[in-house]
Order: C-alpha cells, then structure tokens, then sequence
C-alpha cells in the first residue's frame, strides 16, 4: 500500500558537520611503484572457516593458496558485529569515535567528519571502489559515494533480506544494488554479481592505482546459495542452515579465485596487496578450532578472524603472532603506498608494515580494547574486552542486556589457553587491576571524542534529492525491534538543508 502527502518541514536547528578538507600528500616510497590494494572481507565467517585452518568438511582451495602464499597474522581482531569494524576499519579509529556504535536503528551511521582510507587513497592519486556491503549509511553525506568512493555497487543497511531493502529487494539471486546511489536490478547470484563487478572496474589496471574494496554479505543470513553449493554439504549430513552457510563460503572462495585469476592475466599481481579478512566471528558451531563461542560474543571466535596480506613485490609467506586489528588497516595502507595521512586525523591503529616485512623481531606490548552493546551508548564493563599479547580481561555475559552489577571480570592466558577454559582472575589480581583501568582510561577517551548523540543524514540537498528514510536507520521510541512484524515505533533524526515543501511517499509491508 502506497500513500502520498505534502508537507512542509521547518529547517532542522541541529548542525551538521561537513568532511574537512583531506591534505593527504604522496610521501616518499623508496619502491617507486604505488601498489594496488585489494581488501576482501566477508560476513559472518569465522577463524575456523577455512580449510587453511583445518576444518575438516569445508572446501576452500583458492582461499587455502592465498593464504600459503601470504603473511598469516594469527592474532587478528575486529568488532563482535559488522558495522562497528567496518567503522574502524577504514578510518583507523575506534568505532566509538566514528558514531558507530552498532548495527541497526540509527546506530550504524558514522560521522560524515571522519575522513576513511578511500578519501585517503583518493585524494592521493588512487582510484577507489567498492562492491558490496557498506553498512555505515544509506543517504547523503553518509553514503560510501561521499565518503572516498568513486565507483559504488553497494546494497542498502546491513545486508539484504532486511529492512531497508527496496521493494521486491530482499533476494541474494537478481537483487537489487544501487550503482553509485542508483537503484538497478542485477541477474545472477549477488556474490558472484559484486565480484563481477569488481572484476570489471579493475580492468587491466588502468594508468592510476586502484583501491578495489570487495566487502561480501555472505554468508551472512538469509543464507541463501544456489543448490550446486549446497548439495554437497547436505550429502555429508550437515544441517540445510550449515549446508547453506558452507555452500556460501565455497561460492565465495571460487569468487575469489577468479579476482585472483584476474590480476594474474592482467600481470598485476607483483604489485597488488590483497588482503582477506572477515567482519566477526561465526555464525555457526560446526567446527570452532576450540574456540570459544561465535558472533556477537567478545570471547576469542567473536572477535578474533583470519587475516592474510599478499604482495608479491615486498613480503615473504610467514605467520606473524603479534596482535593486530580492525585499526591497523588504514595507517599501514598508507604507509605501504607511501601517503602522508591528514594532519588532523589521530589514527588509534599501528603501521604493521614493518612486522610484515620483517625489518622488526621486536613489537612493543599493546592492548587492544573491544566492547559491544545494544543501546545508544556503551555502558562501562558491559560486553567489553581488553586484550594484550598473553592476557585478556573480558567481561562477555551481557551483549543484549545491562550487565548486571556483580557481573564478573574474567581473565585469561591466550598463550596457554587460547580457547577460554580457565579463569585466572582469582589468582592475577594484579592484571585485573591494570587491565581494567586501561580499560577506563580508553573508555572515557573514545567517549570524548565527539560523545553519542545521533549521526543526521541530510534531507533537502541537491547531493540527494531523492531520500529514503528505513527503520535501519531510524531510532527508537519503543523497545529495539528488528523483525519485519514487530509493532515498533520510531522517528529519524535528520539535518534539513532547506525549508519547503516535501513530497513523502510512505510504504508498508501490509500484514
């Protein structure tokens, strides 16, 4: 049912922070040509979802090859859920800083301020792409097209087969994309449709370089896959959702052979990074590697995920244990393509250019800190984690509701006990006591940074003429409802650029 009315909205008093000018400037790289980058990242795939890493079911022989012929940080992490990694990942900063505080319902917009690795590249020269999953913001300033993309095949919020799927859009196979904020039916699988178009748009590499960002929503659910994928899965006795969801990974491992095949014939694989990680831990149980729990959780499989860099023309196939994350991927980016970053942006991530090189056997000790919420803000030791290199302070019982007062602070050897088994917390008061007032200081840092009052997308600008307004995007007036069914209500906090009249089209899904 479709209803139409006309109306007039006063300019909204909110003020909107634009993008500041990027300075970013070609520094000095003693290897004169500037690498391509390739990021591949996938939905939903776990440490353990790989064949390289011994499951004993899953086929992923392009993946497995990739991975022999890269360097293996073992000791890689990233947010529990997708929208918050994706933030850090590429501004290099805290999600907290960013306005990304989780997945849906207005928390998944990041400040239009925050200047990504795409403007980066960008302005230095780089073409840049992406082809998949954004998951940051639908509507101007926030879309991947404002924020250092110049070529976008992107579907809308968190994936398809949510709310904010166009009409007749909640399909992996003929879905619906918008083409540099275009909407336009594709044919064919949606994997299978980003990688071609990813394949297309690299080309023969063309006289610039390229930042070709491939960020899948498989296997994330519907978990939808041809049957040829799932077949074979379901013929050894997986459930039909693990059949699904292995069949998805196998579609995906062929799909990046084919990238990998292109670069080959196109002779750009010497001078190519190509990098492949996942957004989170798991879905599944199938087959952990003795890790403990899955998505959503800041135990080890929640947040630690494979993680392999290929550049033939700099870096040796090694395995590197040091800690690394989300944060690290934007300063080593850039200083792998020799660019200066921006004078006012204060990355919390470190170069690991030098540990994938090898001109360093020693890393300093860090920590690296995590927490994950429902809810408009963070609230202090709930759903958090502090991990360093041998120890980790996690407090994981509360991602969906307040932790209770007395909740207890865990503590772990993931030197000797990489799977979580024994708590130490009784017998190493002295790391609890650190760790956690490591922990406090980063909170009440990150939550400086610009607090977490909404992010506002624009209505009344001639960047976007045409908005449209979802429950992914909406905040809350009633209780955090997802489903298509639920009796919720909302209301969007947006920046009117211009007082006038508004035509408003409103479309329901009749029940």
């Amino acid at each position: 049912m479709r209803t139409r009315l006309r109306t007039r909205f006063p300019l909204c008093v909110l003020p909107f922070f634009l993008a500041p000018a990027v300075h970013a400037a070609l520094g000095a790289n003693p290897h004169d040509v500037r690498p391509n980058i390739v990021l591949v990242i996938t939905d939903d795939q776990g440490w353990a979802q790989l064949g390289y890493h011994g499951d004993p079911v899953l086929r992923t022989p392009h993946l497995d090859r990739l991975a022999a012929e890269s360097v293996e940080m073992t000791r890689f992490y990233v947010s529990p859920v997708c929208a918050p990694t994706r933030a850090a990942l590429l501004t290099g900063r805290y999600n907290y800083r960013t306005g990304v505080v989780d997945t849906y319902i207005g928390r998944a917009m990041m400040e239009p301020g925050e200047i990504t690795i795409a403007e980066m590249l960008r302005d230095a020269g780089y073409r840049t792409g992406i082809f998949g999953k954004w998951h940051l913001g639908d509507n101007y300033p926030l879309r991947s097209i404002d924020q250092g993309f110049d070529e976008a095949v992107v579907h809308r919020g968190g994936g398809i087969g949510q709310p904010s799927d166009p009409p007749a859009g909640s399909d992996y196979f003929d879905p619906i994309l918008f083409h540099n904020g275009e909407k336009k039916r594709y044919r064919g699988y949606v994997t299978d449709i980003l990688v071609d178009e990813a394949i297309r748009w690299v080309g023969d590499g063309g006289d610039r370089p390229f930042f070709a960002y491939v960020p899948t929503n498989a296997p994330h659910s519907p978990y939808l896959v041809p049957d040829s994928y799932r077949q074979p899965y379901s013929a050894q006795g997986l459930s039909d959702r693990d059949a699904r969801i292995y069949g998805m990974i196998t579609n995906i491992d062929e799909n990046a052979g084919r990238l990998l095949a292109h670069l080959e014939e196109h002779d750009l694989s010497d001078d190519t990074i190509v990098i492949f990680m996942t957004d989170n831990g798991p879905t599944t149980r199938l087959y952990h590697a003795g890790l403990r729990a899955q998505k959503g959780s800041v135990y080890e499989n929640g947040i630690r995920v494979p993680f392999f860099v290929r550049w033939p023309a700099r870096l040796a196939a090694q395995r590197i244990d040091a800690l690394g994350a989300h944060v690290d991927l934007a300063p080593t980016l850039l200083a792998a393509a020799g660019i200066s970053p921006p004078p006012d942006v204060a990355f919390d991530g470190s170069n690991l250019l030098p540990l994938w090189e090898g001109s360093t056997r020693s890393w300093p000790e860090r920590t690296y800190f995590v927490q994950s919420h429902r809810g408009n803000a963070p609230v202090p030791y709930r759903a958090f984690a502090a991990v360093e290199q041998r120890y980790k302070l996690v407090q994981a019982l509360s991602f969906s509701q307040p932790a209770p007062p007395d909740a207890p602070l865990e503590l772990y050897d993931l030197i000797e006990d990489p799977g979580e088994t024994t708590d130490l917390s009784a017998r190493r008061p002295d790391v609890v006591e650190r760790l956690t007032a490591a922990y406090d200081r980063w909170l009440a840092d990150v939550s400086a940074s610009r607090g977490y009052h909404p992010v506002r997308f624009a209505i009344g600008s001639d960047r976007q003429p045409h908005v449209t307004l979802t429950r992914q995007d909406w905040r809350m007036a009633t209780a955090d409802g997802w489903g298509r069914d639920q009796p919720v209500l909302g209301y969007w906090e947006v920046d009117c650029r211009s007082a006038g009249a508004y035509d408003i089209t409103v479309t329901w899904d009749a029940p």
